[in-house]
């Protein structure tokens, strides 16, 4: 279901407390923006889903002691499938906005395509240089206007257990193990066919098929739609081939059949029933949040066949505010490079801006779970190398299609070609095609 992974994809997940936290913090009035702070302040409020990690980081406290004028508060939906629908009435009606308002990556271009007009251009307070280019782009309207300034974004690497590596004969180091793979998703799957001659009793290489078909579509430049608009799922080449792919690792036994974010899923992290899986940053807190005490230290990060990415968020501002200037200029603080750096560093959010990567709170940054591996050079490096991928309005639909009605049904016994007709069918039907 697509509220499980919007939570996550929010990249709420936690580096430091590392439990992937979700619980609705009412601090904000529920009436809309510009309300009066008391004693002359000026009150903006954020509408956000999940645990986004601005107040958790102390930014907001940050915020208004520089600007003594100010006061911040949040309102908080704990996941995105309730929040979202909520938004786009919301700006549908022009009504009961909050002075900014989050919108998750797999919303963006829904929003950008079709609210465009009801939010402010931000490109007039965040400066474009210092964001990644493909986030930056992810934002715009089509007459080339940038309603969302990014917070996060999840880049792909391959989190692995090095004790179940070495009992199945693989190389444990992070360097040789990427090498196993580097350039080709093929590759990869051969290496969960070696991992399986030899596998520990009771795993399997990966942990499902849902997080093996998303890091490999991650890394494609068109997916779900061209430059167009136009939906090609059906008939884009890259598409099949990622299905294909990981419905010959589910048939070949190489992945795990649950579905990703669910309870039976969670307990395969805790008996540590896999060997690896595809691993944005948010993914660590996630892994911590799920474990046993005696995994940490046994995992290890390395470099995915392509990078891509998966996960993220904006914050824009609607144009409809009673403090749309502060509005503004607090959005583009909140997700400059300093605070996106401290935000990476208490939150495990991992930021859109470049320049952060070389702020020790990231580039020095280490895992519990990871023990000494770089995460923040290898997360960094991932961002950095991503492509610049084409967003549809509806890429969450068919994204959840063909992980949650297409793969996972071969893992559970169908034919690839059943899965596959199941997840179009059920793709189209969502789509009203």
């Amino acid at each position: 279901m697509r509220a499980r992974k919007s939570v996550v994809l929010a990249a709420i997940a936690t580096l430091g407390a590392g439990l992937l936290a979700g619980c609705a913090d009412d601090g904000g009035d529920e009436g809309g923006s510009g309300s009066s702070g008391g004693e002359g302040k000026t009150t903006i409020t954020l509408g956000l889903f999940g645990t986004m990690g601005f107040k958790e980081a102390g930014l907001y406290d940050e915020y208004m002691k520089l600007n003594p004028d100010i006061t911040i508060k949040e309102n908080v939906t704990e996941r995105n499938e309730n929040y979202y629908p909520a938004l786009v009435n919301h700006l549908t009606t022009n009504s009961g906005l909050m002075d900014i308002q989050a919108v998750e990556v797999g919303n963006i271009a829904e929003v950008a395509q079709t609210q465009g007009s009801k939010l402010v251009d931000l490109s007039k307070y965040g400066k474009e240089s210092d964001y990644l280019e493909w986030k930056w782009k992810q934002a715009a309207t089509p007459d080339g206007q940038t309603i969302g300034l990014g917070t996060d974004v999840g880049p792909m690497a391959i989190c692995y257990r090095k004790d179940l590596f070495q009992q199945a004969g693989l190389p444990t180091d992070r360097e040789e193990v990427g090498k196993l793979w580097a350039g080709d998703w093929e590759k990869f799957v051969d290496v969960g066919r070696d991992y399986q001659k030899n596998a520990p009793d009771g795993t399997t290489f990966l942990d499902s098929p849902g997080g093996l078909i998303q890091a490999i579509l991650s890394s494609e430049t068109e997916r779900f739609y061209n430059s167009s608009g136009e939906v090609i799922y059906k008939t884009n080449p890259a598409v099949k081939a990622a299905f294909d792919l990981t419905a010959a690792a589910a048939e070949d036994g190489l992945v795990g059949n649950q579905t990703q974010f669910q309870p039976a899923w969670d307990t395969t992290i805790a008996n540590s029933k896999f060997a690896a899986m595809s691993c944005p940053p948010w993914m660590l807190g996630y892994i911590k949040g799920k474990s046993k005490p005696e995994a940490a230290g046994k995992w290890d990060v390395a470099a995915a066949p392509k990078s891509g990415n998966w996960g993220g968020s904006f914050l824009a501002v609607p144009k409809s505010g009673k403090n749309v200037e502060e509005a503004a200029k607090l959005a583009a603080w909140l997700t400059a490079p300093e605070q996106q750096a401290k935000l990476f560093k208490v939150q495990g959010n991992f930021p859109s801006t470049p320049p952060a990567y070389e702020m020790p709170e990231v580039k020095s940054a280490k895992n519990e779970m990871t023990g000494d591996a770089p995460i923040g050079e290898i997360f960094a490096e991932a961002a950095k190398s991503a492509p610049v991928q084409v967003i549809g309005p509806k890429d969450q639909v068919i994204q959840q299609g063909l992980t949650d009605n297409g793969v996972i049904l071969v893992a559970q016994g169908k034919s690839a070609k059943e899965a596959w007709d199941t997840a179009v069918k059920t793709i189209d039907n969502n789509l009203d095609q």
